[in-house]
Order: C-alpha cells, then structure tokens, then sequence
C-alpha cells in the first residue's frame, strides 16, 4: 500500500513526498482510512510508530474537503497533548504536512509568555495543539472559542491521565460542541484509559499497532547490575569505551537529572539536563545542542522526555528504573524509531529489584543481564526503600527535601502547586 492508494489530495502527497515517504506505517494504514470516513477511533501505538502522521495527514484531509480555501478560520481541529515537547512535536507534523494547505495552526503551552498565543487566536486559527493547563488559561480569559471544534484528538492519553490532567480534560470536554469526532490515542490500555474512552468515543473503533505494553522490535535490551553508588562512573565508562556519541538518560527526579548532569560533564562528557523546572528556552535549547551534537548526552525525567523526536537515537539508558513499569516502554521508545536499530540498558541497583521485576512481568519475559568486569556489584549492600522517586538516603538519588548531600536536612517544600498546569 502506497499514501497515493488512500484517499489523500494531491498537496498532502506532495508534502509527504518532501519528506522521502512513500509507504504508511501500519498505524497510517489502519487509523487513515477510518479517520477520513469520520469515524471515532481508539488506537494504540507506541512512540516512533508514525501515530502523529496518522491524525495529522486525515484532519488536514477533512479540513481540506470541507473549506478547501480555508475561508472559515475558526477552530475546527482541537489537539490535546501533556506536555510542550509533544505540542511543539505535534505543531511541527501539521506545518510540515500542511505546508502547501491554507490552514493556520497554533501551539498553546505554558512555560512562555500567553500573549503570543493570543495574538495567534486573535488572528484566525483552524487547528489548535495544546496543553490542558494553558487552555484552561485561555478559556477562563475568554481568548479562544471552541464552539466550532468537530475533531478531537487526544495524543498520549495515558500520559495525561498520569500527570493528573483528567479533571482538566472534563472541564474542556464541557465546552466542545457535542456533535463531533473524537480520536484517542494511548501507548497502552489502561482501567482508567478504557473508562475515559468510554465517556468520550461514540461507538469507536478499536486498532492496535502493537501489542499493547510491548518494547519495540528492533531494540535491545540489557540489564547491568551495579551499587547505586558506582552508577555514574559505570555510565560515564560505558559511553567512552563504546565512543557513544548521543546518549538519552532517564532519571525519576529534576533533581537527579541536574545532578547527573553535572557529573558527566565533569567527567569530559558534555551534558545537559532537561525537566519540568527548565524554562521552556532551556529545553529547547538543550534538545537542539543535543540534536546537532554539540551535547553528546541528555539527561531528562519522564514528563520532560515525553513527546521528544530524536531521529536516528542510537541509545537510550535508565540511570534510574521508572517507580510506573509503563514508563519503561516509554523510555526505551525513543529509539530504534523508523525502522532503525535501537540499544536500551538500565544500571539496576539493589534497591530496584522489585521495579525491575514489575517491568518484566509486564513485559512477559525477563531482560538479559551482563555484569560489567570491574563493576560487580557488592552483595553486602542491603536494598534501601525507593518511595515516589525518593529513596531514604543522602547521596545522588536524593532529591530536594530528602536531604542536601552535606548531611543536613532540608524542608520539604510545599507540593500544592503542581507543574503540570505550566504544560
């Protein structure tokens, strides 16, 4: 099959052709059609499967068959994503795909100025991608109208539900007019997920363009049993005999990411960190020096690397093992994208056996370990417990509150102000 056999207009199969496409990935193959015939869809698909693709190219299709000149310029096509890498990932697919369309797109996200943004709405948009905080935003000042949306889409659903989003997801529900179409997106099927696309899908259609909670097929996976404590320096020694030159490092904490961050540069290897309390110039900075390789290494937590498209990343690490096991397919797919080849490994600690275990059961099969000559880990070490990324200890894996590294303690700092509303 070929994107010329399924009903695509001449300007979209131009626009792919710009990007050296020819054949749809199976994900495009199911969820195309149906979109375009205005179907409700539930579909899961993992990072790096061309799901952007495969909402992006069948909207700007209905938005094309509906006002082909783009006369109406109100917003038509709403985007739901958590986090801004995902809206600016997202953002990216309509310009590069709707490129020779007349329809105008914005990208609505905290973490910058919201004036931008209004002037955008002010001026006429079709498609909007946006975080659901920052559209709260946008609602609660009267700057942005959605009574003419009949396409929803939610990407990465799963995602959103874990940052604590659904109520916010309720309250923009209530403002859409009730006669339109709904697209869900999600890496895997969740209690909660099955529930949210029953209030929200009119008799969908389910696809599935992997097994739901599978790793990729073209990735590698190794488990390195190490001591906490010689973590990094198994890291930094891992990347330079191996000569890696782009790294994507998981930690549970902004704290941990910083740190590590750190450590690695003052180990030769130059890093950068990304998470939720950089601002978002900072982000973006970071993943371009990463992308242009002038940062050989990215050290990120979950939210910060959730949405980021790497082309061609060759290695992915958990420093630390996510405390969610869905996490762990997450991570490890940001390689082995489009067909390439793909390394995961994660340094296991003592005290992450049990997290380890979690990930293989809902993997289905066990991981290989290596132990690394050199680095065998001490069997004297007794586990200490790991609680929402924290563990009950000073040391590299604490994180504010828990203690500063100088053997004193800190306060915990208030947690009523949640990141999540700054996208």
């Amino acid at each position: 099959m070929h994107f010329s056999d399924i009903g695509l207009s001449a300007e979209l199969l131009r626009a792919i052709n710009d990007q050296g496409y020819d054949t749809p990935t199976a994900i495009q193959q199911q969820a195309i059609p149906l979109v375009l015939e205005g179907r409700d869809v539930l579909a899961g698909a993992q990072t790096g499967t061309g799901k952007t693709a495969g909402f992006t190219l069948p909207l700007l299709q209905r938005l094309q068959d509906s006002d082909p000149k783009g006369h109406q310029r109100r917003i038509r096509a709403l985007i739901l994503v958590p986090t801004r890498e995902l809206a600016a990932q997202v953002g990216e697919s309509v310009r590069t795909y709707g490129r020779y369309l007349p329809f105008r797109s914005v990208m609505i996200f905290g973490g910058v100025s919201i004036n931008p943004q209004i002037a955008k709405l002010r001026k006429g948009v079709d498609i909007v991608i946006a975080t659901p905080g920052r559209l709260l935003d946008h609602m609660q000042q009267g700057t942005i109208d959605l009574g003419a949306v009949d396409t929803l889409i939610l990407d990465e659903a799963d995602r959103m539900l874990d940052m604590g989003f659904i109520r916010d997801i309720r309250r923009v529900l209530k403002a859409l007019p009730g006669d339109r179409q709904n697209l869900l997106f999600s890496a895997t099927f969740s209690k909660e997920i099955k529930q949210l696309a029953d209030g929200l899908l009119n008799s969908p259609t389910q696809i599935q363009a992997a097994s739901s909670n599978s790793t990729a097929e073209r990735v590698t996976q190794v488990v390195h049993p190490v001591d906490r404590a010689r973590k990094r320096e198994l890291l930094s020694f891992l990347i330079g005999d191996g000569n890696w030159r782009q790294v994507l490092v998981f930690t549970r904490t902004k704290h941990g990411a910083n740190r590590l961050s750190q450590q690695l540069s003052r180990d030769g290897l130059s890093a950068a960190a990304i998470h939720g309390n950089k601002s978002q110039a900072a982000r973006t900075r970071a993943l371009a020096e990463f992308k242009n390789g002038d940062v050989r290494i990215l050290v990120a937590t979950d939210i910060a690397a959730r949405g980021l498209d790497i082309d061609r990343l060759p290695h992915v690490v958990n420093f630390e093992l996510p405390n969610v096991p869905e996490d762990y397919v997450h991570r490890i797919g940001r390689t082995a994208r489009a067909g390439l080849d793909g390394h995961a490994l994660s340094l296991v600690c003592v005290d992450e056996h049990k997290l380890l275990a979690d990930i293989e059961r809902l993997l289905g099969g066990s991981i290989e370990k290596q132990i690394i000559p050199g680095y065998e880990p001490d069997p004297r070490i007794r586990p200490e417990p790991i609680m929402k990324g924290r563990q009950h200890r000073g040391g590299q894996n604490q994180r504010p509150g828990g203690g500063n590294g100088r053997g004193g303690p800190r306060r915990n700092k208030p947690r009523n102000s949640r990141s999540r509303r700054t996208g």
